[in-house]
């Protein structure tokens, strides 16, 4: 048991200095060229990726935002489909349709464009 616990040990520890190293060079070889910054050693990199975490949560969505994220799942489930499009008209033509897709203009279902307060689609 106690050889299976330091085997997963060195485990963790020699991919959290691979995923150290992996960031390091990806910042020393892109950032300095792209934005002009300093390059960074190893343990500047740890750090960034302990700050990163503080920050954003792992890769499984523990972060900040993961508690309102998850607060607002459960409010919307537990909406009536009135309430929903209630919601939803109440958000305006500029809501926003999920993380990564920007701003929604699909058209209204009386197939008239959305428009911004100036009146433009």
């Amino acid at each position: 048991m106690r050889d299976r616990k330091f085997k997963i040990l060195v485990m963790a520890v020699v991919a959290v200095a691979a995923v150290t190293t992996l960031v390091m060079l990806l910042w020393n070889a892109l950032l300095p060229v792209i934005f002009g910054v300093k390059s960074i050693g190893f343990f500047q990199a740890l750090g960034l990726l302990i700050l990163s975490k503080i920050l954003f949560g792992s890769f499984h969505g523990h972060g900040m935002f993961a508690r309102r994220r998850q607060e607002m799942r459960e409010r919307w489930m537990a909406m009536s489909p009135e309430e929903r499009e209630a919601f939803i008209k109440q958000r305006g033509a500029g809501h926003w349709h999920g993380r990564w897709h920007g701003r929604c203009h699909h058209r209204d279902r009386d197939n008239e464009p959305r428009t911004d307060d100036n009146g433009q689609a």
